[in-house]
């Protein structure tokens, strides 16, 4: 992951816009076992680095054999809520997200548990529009921090940045730029 701005795409025919010529990493939200082989090969054919969300993988199990499958099909990565999916990909050579969710105090101190346990290779952190949260995860862990949900301005691109994220992932296709 080398540029701050990750597209987060929720339909695969954004995929073909110009609008992604400005980053190198695709976070794919929602797919199904028929599209997804394709959107892989046609992100890999435009330089992008692709990480399918397991978690809305329609037709995929999110288990051991569902991470092969999604390896299989050359993702470079899949992205995560789940404790269990993480730790299978991160068997099998994938590269690892795991989103967390933070609503409050405790969300950090529980999130922090299940990454020790998961031990992904990144950490999504949302709403990514919560500096605070940001440093206080950065402060408490050596996992590098991507910023996700409700980023839409370059100031809190900015601001996450600052705070800590190596990332910022939106689906603001403006911000891609």
């Amino acid at each position: 992951m080398k540029k701050t701005v990750i597209a987060a795409v929720r339909d695969s025919r954004v995929l073909d816009s110009s609008c992604l010529d400005s980053i190198d990493t695709v976070f794919l939200l929602s797919t199904n076992i028929i599209e997804l082989a394709q959107t892989i090969l046609d992100t890999h054919q435009n330089g992008k680095e692709i990480f399918v969300h397991a978690d809305f993988a329609e037709g995929i199990g999110k288990d051991k054999f569902g991470m092969e499958y999604i390896k299989s099909l050359g993702a470079d990565g899949v992205i995560s809520t789940r404790a269990g999916v993480i730790k299978a990909a991160r068997e099998i050579g994938l590269k690892t997200v795991q989103r967390i969710f933070i609503v409050d105090s405790q969300s950090i101190e529980t999130a922090i548990d299940s990454t020790r346990a998961s031990k992904p290779d990144m950490i999504e952190i949302m709403p990514g529009v919560v500096p605070k949260v940001i440093a206080a995860m950065k402060s408490r862990t050596e996992i590098p921090l991507i910023a996700g949900g409700l980023v839409s301005t370059l100031d809190e691109v900015n601001s996450a940045i600052q705070a800590g994220a190596i990332a910022v992932s939106t689906s603001n296709t403006d911000l891609w730029k």
